[in-house]
């Protein structure tokens, strides 16, 4: 069974220059310090044309490797976070299959949150 981590950013107005090329540059940093070659990393699709509010959107499937997972995750969430970070005005869902990751907003998205949340629960 696979697993993949699914984001998007939602806001009614429309990308900026600034913001389409620092999204770009996230994504050229993420690709080029990614750890595995034959792993999925972030992917972001590309989006239609037809005035929808979305405006970025991606998902990438986790490694079934566990030594690989924690690495994976770890890279793609660094990368959202800092996606999210470019369009802070924007509504934010990042979740793992059924399960939404947490956003703090000093740390970013991070799994060990979750862990946190369960035991105060």
């Amino acid at each position: 069974m696979s697993v993949s981590l699914y984001y998007s950013a939602r806001r009614a107005a429309p990308l900026t220059e600034v913001e389409s090329s620092a999204i770009e540059g996230v994504v050229a940093a993420h690709s080029s310090s990614f750890p595995y070659a034959d792993e999925e990393g972030l992917y972001l699709y590309e989006l239609p044309a037809d005035g929808s509010a979305e405006r970025v959107e991606g998902s990438t499937k986790m490694p079934s490797d566990f030594d690989r997972l924690m690495p994976v995750v770890t890279h793609v969430l660094h990368s959202v976070t800092e996606l999210r970070r470019v369009l802070p005005d924007a509504e934010w869902s990042v979740h793992m299959d059924d399960i939404d990751i947490p956003w703090d907003e000093a740390e970013g998205y991070d799994l060990s949150r979750l862990s946190d949340e369960a035991e105060n629960q």
